[in-house]
């Protein structure tokens, strides 16, 4: 059988759409939502964290504060403006924004504008003296409460 130039590359281009659609289905079908302790992020024991401190967790994208009584936070490093990269400020114990000077108290409540709203955080889970944070679950504020610390 003699194939010409057109019918090759005619036929190559459904190939590569075939298997291209056969991939796009196949990554479709497995993103069902299997939530396990592997999706959560391991931030260690929970007696290897001070009072009063603050703990960058750049691969995880947080911070998480341990406060005067025992409370756990973890609030993410992105700023509720327009998402740029929070800095510590090390004089208030709060945060800063470098991109538009927005800035946080120590927990995550807005101290001066553009920001309108509070630090995101995300949920602590802690087992058998283990911090757990779900990553996968900003949970957006409009306020600090006490309810929202995490115990061990």
């Amino acid at each position: 059988m003699k194939v010409n130039r057109r019918k090759f590359i005619k036929r190559l281009l459904i190939v590569a759409a075939s298997v291209e659609a056969i991939f796009l289905l196949k990554d479709g079908v497995s993103k069902v939502d299997t939530s396990s302790s592997k999706d959560l992020f391991n931030a260690g024991r929970v007696d290897s964290f001070e009072k009063n401190k603050l703990y960058p967790f750049s691969t995880g994208q947080f911070f998480l504060k341990r406060y005067e009584d025992g409370g756990f936070l973890a609030l993410s490093v992105k700023c509720t403006h327009l998402g740029c990269i929070i800095n510590t400020n090390s004089k208030s114990g709060g945060f800063n924004c470098p991109c538009h000077a927005s800035q946080f108290n120590q927990f995550g409540e807005v101290l001066s504008a553009p920001a309108t709203r509070p630090l995101d955080i995300f949920p602590i889970t802690i087992e058998n003296g283990e911090i757990w944070v779900d990553t996968k679950k900003p949970v957006k504020r409009s306020n600090f409460s006490k309810s929202q610390l995490s115990y061990a």
